[in-house]
This record gives C-alpha cells, structure tokens and sequence, in this order.
C-alpha cells in the first residue's frame, strides 16, 4: 500500500500541527509510512535523530491503541509530558503513579480513549494490565519497543521480563478479531549485526524491514586520554570541565558508590553537580533531572541509566570518567552530548594498559564478568527444579529467581513461551553451557577494549564495529584525537 498525495498531504498537516515541522529528517518519512502500513520494522538511528515522531505520529492517526513498551520512568515521563502538553490522548503506566490516577488511567483504556499508552515490560506483564488489555473489545494497532538494544543489555538477568515480550503480540491476538493485526516495531541508537539479529528473533518480527542509519555525528569530537594514577585521573577530569566554559555537560561512572564519592569532592571544589543513580529515591531523580534541564546543575555524576530519552539539547561535553563495559553502551553516552547539532566534546579516561600503576579498570571489567558467572552459576543450580512446562506466576511463588532462569534460558534456545506466563522447555539441561554466555560478553569487552587503544580514526572504528563496513573505508572524521595527532 502506498500513500497518495492527498494522504500525505493529510499526513504533513497533522505533523505540522502538533509538532511545527514541515519537513521530515531521512528516514522518517519512510518509517512512518512502513508502520502506517502495519508492517513490522526494526529502526537504528542515532541519538537525536527523531526517533519518537516516528511511532507517535503513526500512532496519532491511527485507530486503536499503539503500546509502547519503555525501560526507564524518567524516559516515559519525559515524552508523555511533551505529549500531553499539547493535548494529545495519551498516558504511563508505572508503578510509581498513584492508586488514583492508575485507575484513571486503565479507565480510560477501557472506554478506547487514548492513542499512546506507555509502560515497562514488567507493568504491561502485571495481571491487572494484562486482564485488561486482552479485552476483545479494546483495539491494539501496534507494540513500539523503545531503546531496544536493552532487551539486549538487560533481557537476561536484570530485566528478564524483556526475554517474554516476543509472545506478546500473538497472545494478544487470541482475544481479538481475527481480521485484525497488531506490528512491532523496534526502535534503538545502537544495535550491531549481532544485536539486530537477537532483536528481531526475540521479537518475533515478521518480513520486518531494516532502517539502520550511520551512527556517525559530524559534531561529537572523541578524544581517549591515559590516567597513569587516581590523582591523574582527577587532575584530567578538572582541566577538562574547566576549558568548557561552564557550559552543560554530563560524567559517566560505573558505581553507585564512586558517583557518591566523585560528586561530594566536586561539590566541595564549588561544582554545581550531583550524584545520580539507581539507589536514590524515584523523587529525588526527578529532582535532579530537573535542576539539570533547567541549568540550575552544570553537571551530573551518573550511571548508565542517566539521559535514556532527556531532550537536552544543548549539551556541550561528556566525560567517561570509567570507561564502559560495551561500546553500545559508550555510543548511547556519547549520543547525549550535541542533540542540537553543534559542537561537543567527549573525553574518555583509561588506566594504562599494563595496570602497574592504577589497575581499576582491569579490576571493575574483571568483577563485572565474575558477577555475571555467579548469576549464570545461581541460574545453573536453580535447573533441577523446573518441571518442563509450567506457568511462571505459579512457580514464582517458591522460586522467586524462576524469571532469571527462565530468562537465560530462552536467551541459550532451551525453553519457547507458549505465551507470555507459560513456557515449555525443548532441550536437555544437561546441554546447557554457561561458558558460552560468558565468552559473548567477553568478546565485547575486547570489542570496547580495542576502540579505546585503536591509533586509527575512532569513528572509522565504529562504523565497522556497527556494520558500517562500506562507509568505514577509508573514513577519517578528521577531529577525533588520533586524527588531530601529528604524525
């Protein structure tokens, strides 16, 4: 089916009436029209490249009500806000909402009054949510993945729930019309080959088409700098935020701890920052969040989590104070800084290779890796107790670690949902390897070891380490640090 030009003129009125553009940036045009079509699609582009209008606006025209599943309250709250600002039927589900707006909110749903209904894996898998979205009656056009590459990330051991949204559409469908289709599309900034692959066959995605964008942003300037010492390491940071011109910026750091601890020795040297992590109060990271929308903070102190869907555009600079564990995770950092198309400079500290003098990064890679063999371990010991089909609510109840397990094993092909509570395992546990997991992860710990002491062009790297192997040849940005380096 393609859109005539009455349609899309149609199409354009609407897009300039709720958002003021009259254009479209490639290639949204194109994705609105595949997920306009129903059709299935994966979606890579960068981190600030549009992404949202993608599925909001589709959703907007459409009858019916598109899901939209999302990792992270703060990034749900950030375009819900946006959205019911310019009176727009849409709302969250979360459970950090009220008793009183949640029951507004499924009312609503129940009447068919909104568009766009946002919420987590493990709230759209509640069996209130669910009861009522498998009503006959209420119309489900679409389920939008956002920030997908977390299924990835997360979707073994830390969110496991992600490793069941594949069943969803087709249980989903069993209470409605039979005439009826629901599409997925799944939207990130970073997924390699491998990536795309685990996305599309954890989704279920049927002749999906592909939309994969360059990652690379003419405005990011990359720069890679050895911190012989701690001290060191403190001493580049301060240089580094001090050229910036107190302009609006971001740290990234790897602990809850470490941010505590960074933070209060900035604050005592006059920074206007903070500490932003997971173990804060839901209120006191909007607050934050806030105070740096609003530049009342210069900076954060942040774990990974921070900046998932912030609209700030005008961010000037990003330190990875700790590198990460994985260059997606890097790249989805970097990403926040330029959203409005000028300049940013990022800066990335590592120890020195060797680890003589400052052995924390080996240290901090090496604890990552031997948590995940323990959770993969806890998992493995856990397997004699799982009959081979069973309903995950019930086994909960004496098995609290039952999602975990269930979870790595979908991941490893042992185990398929029969929907999204029940499953049925279709191998042998005794084939069921742990050192096959714990290579991947350290395959791509070498990947992001490699781009930190690569002497070539650093998005050149990036571009093949993404699939970008044709524009990769070749390339030199021309400002990223080993560019810049006199020869």
């Amino acid at each position: 089916m393609n859109f005539d030009n009455e349609q899309w003129a149609s199409i354009y009125k609407t897009f300039e009436k709720i958002w003021g553009y009259q254009e479209f940036r490639p290639p949204q045009k194109e994705v609105i029209s595949c997920l306009l079509q129903g059709r299935d699609a994966l979606i890579v582009m960068p981190t600030g490249g549009g992404k949202s209008i993608c599925f909001q606006l589709p959703a907007l025209l459409k009858k019916g009500l598109t899901l939209v599943i999302s990792p992270l309250v703060a990034l749900m709250e950030n375009q819900v806000n946006e959205l019911k600002n310019k009176q727009l039927p849409v709302e969250l589900l979360h459970n950090e909402i009220p008793r009183k707006q949640r029951k507004i909110t499924l009312n609503k749903i129940n009447k068919q009054q909104l568009r766009l209904l946002y919420l987590s894996p493990e709230t759209l898998l509640s069996p209130p949510v669910w009861e009522l979205l498998i009503k006959p009656h209420i119309e489900i056009n679409g389920l939008i993945l956002d920030e997908a590459h977390c299924l990835v990330q997360w979707g073994e051991t830390f969110r496991p729930s992600y490793s069941r949204l594949g069943a969803v559409r087709q249980a989903l469908l069993k209470h409605k019309l039979s005439n009826k289709k629901i599409a997925i599309a799944a939207f990130t900034a970073t997924a390699d080959i491998k990536s795309q692959e685990i996305i599309k066959a954890s989704l279920k995605l049927k002749n999906s088409q592909i939309f994969a964008i360059s990652p690379y942003r003419n405005n990011l300037k990359l720069a890679v700098r050895i911190a012989w010492t701690p001290r060191c390491r403190r001493h580049l940071l301060l240089n580094f935020i001090n050229k910036q011109q107190k302009e609006s910026g971001l740290v990234y750091i790897r602990s809850r701890k470490d941010s505590e601890e960074l933070s209060q020795w900035l604050q005592e040297l006059n920074y206007k920052v903070s500490a932003y992590h997971a173990g804060l109060s839901a209120l006191k990271r909007r607050q934050i969040e806030d105070q740096w929308l609003e530049d009342k903070l210069q900076f954060v102190v942040c774990t990974s989590a921070f900046g998932l869907g912030i609209n700030k555009p005008d961010v000037r600079w990003i330190v990875h104070y700790q590198t990460p564990f994985l260059l997606s995770e890097y790249l989805q950092e970097i990403g926040r800084g330029g959203r409005d198309g000028k300049k940013a400079n990022t800066l990335t500290l590592i120890s020195e290779p060797t680890g003589w003098l400052d052995p924390t990064d080996q240290q901090r890679n090496q604890y990552f890796l031997q948590q995940l063999q323990k959770n993969y371990q806890q998992v493995k010991n856990h397997f004699h107790q799982i009959p081979k089909q069973g309903n995950i609510m019930n086994l909960k109840e004496d098995n609290p670690k039952i999602e975990r397990i269930l979870s790595l094993l979908y991941r490893c092909k042992q185990l398929k949902w029969l929907d999204p509570f029940n499953y049925e395992l279709i191998a042998d546990l005794s084939s069921f390897k742990i050192s096959k997991l714990s290579k991947r992860y350290q395959q791509e710990s070498q990947q992001m070891k490699q781009y930190l002491m690569t002497r070539s062009c650093r998005w050149q790297y990036i571009l093949n380490a993404f699939g970008f192997t044709q524009e990769a040849k070749g390339f030199k940005c021309g400002h990223c640090d080993n560019c810049l380096r006199k020869p």
